[in-house]
């Protein structure tokens, strides 16, 4: 095994530190702990009834078969329907690709516009794969930091400041994950407003858990800019909204000049994706919402007890979250880093959260807390927590 020679971009490939803590978190739990687990982003509800019967139809209709790269023309069709009726913006089908899961959406769009010599910004602290992806590419990695005293909604200023001649794409990513931070509007027209100076800027926007916000105004959408739409990526998906993560469902919209791009990569990485979990999220986007406006209900519950039992610790001070469903509590006052806090709390108390370095260098002296799982567990979680800051 010693004689075998990898190319060096494998090495740069870093991880996704939720999955690893999960892992320790399920060891312990295999040899007997009750373990708490505060540290995965998978909603606890469940996906629609219609989902789910119109995926177990199609495995019994027989729709086993290859369906188009892109995705089923009804989904795409979909798709564009759905963004019509919530955003009010016009969208072709054919610009919709359907992918299994959102992660391809980002590893395409690195692929295009990575490489030795680029620069390409994104977000600190933001999720890993963000910069894991452009190391892969060759691509300089380029973070712009999202500060706690703005409730870690993006600073235009800092990201515009940052473009040079070698910027080939911004990632943005609201409502975010760690921070649950929500771009405001004024904020995003003044960064549309500086990107028209620079046109060879690409961006990816991450609008995930674009329906999961807990403020009266909905987070803008850059689909509602169309002075950048002919460069402007657009990553979504059914996983965080309908609670779909095991399906592996997502969807992406593409610049027109780059759809025959996203054909190829797309044939030469995963062929298209499974036609029942299509099926499923056709029915999912077709169908009543109630279940999606009653689990962001019962999140914004959660939320509002969470950072009350956070900010009634002295040692922490948490921003109540404007979107998602984490919460990333300043921890600096119990004079432990992030990741000795992370792994003396599951060692010590059996209760699983995400230390804030796993999201970039920005997040040193924070740690991630999901409140996706159901009330009794997150207070026990919390119980927990307040027993170990008392004994430190």
């Amino acid at each position: 095994m010693n004689e075998l020679t990898l190319a060096a971009r494998v090495e740069r490939l870093g991880t996704e530190s939720a999955f690893d803590v999960l892992m320790r978190a399920n060891r312990l739990a295999a040899e007997g702990r009750d373990i708490v687990n505060l540290g995965i982003g998978q909603p606890d509800a469940k996906p629609p009834a219609t989902a789910i019967e119109a995926a177990r139809k199609a495995l019994r209709d027989g729709d086993h078969g290859y369906t188009e790269p892109p995705g089923l023309p009804a989904l795409r069709e979909a798709v564009a329907a759905d963004l019509d009726r919530r955003l009010g913006v016009d969208v072709a089908p054919d610009r919709v690709f359907v992918t299994p899961g959102a992660k391809p959406v980002m590893f395409f769009a690195m692929l295009m516009f990575g490489e030795s010599g680029a620069e390409i910004l994104y977000p600190d602290p933001g999720f890993p794969i963000y910069r894991s992806m452009i190391d892969f590419s060759g691509a300089g990695a380029i973070p712009y930091r999202l500060e706690e005293s703005r409730g870690f909604s993006l600073d235009p200023e800092s990201v515009l400041e940052q473009v040079t001649e070698r910027t080939r794409l911004i990632i943005l990513n609201s409502p975010a994950n760690p921070t649950g931070g929500v771009t405001a509007r004024k904020d995003m027209d003044r960064l549309v407003e500086g990107l028209l100076e620079h046109p060879q800027v690409a961006v990816l926007t991450d609008e995930i858990y674009d329906r999961i916000y807990f403020d009266e105004r909905r987070p803008p959408s850059l689909l509602e800019y169309p002075e950048i739409r002919d460069r402007l990526i657009v990553l979504n998906g059914w996983s965080k909204t309908y609670a779909m993560t095991g399906w592996r469902l997502g969807y992406s919209v593409w610049p027109c000049e780059l759809v025959d791009k996203v054909l190829r990569l797309a044939i030469n990485c995963h062929s298209c994706v499974n036609t029942a979990a299509q099926m499923g999220g056709l029915a999912a986007l077709e169908g009543p919402q109630d279940t999606v406006s009653a689990m962001v209900s019962e999140f914004a519950s959660r939320r509002t007890r969470l950072v009350d039992r956070l900010n009634a610790l002295s040692s922490f001070s948490c921003q109540p979250p404007g979107g998602a469903f984490y919460v990333f509590p300043n921890i600096t006052s119990t004079g432990l880093s992030g990741r000795a806090f992370q792994d003396r709390l599951l060692a010590e108390e059996g209760v699983a959260l995400i230390d804030g370095t796993s999201f970039g260098a920005a997040g040193e002296g924070f740690v991630r807390i999901s409140f996706a799982l159901d009330q009794p567990r997150i207070d026990e979680g919390m119980d927990r927590i307040a027993r170990f800051v008392s004994n430190l």
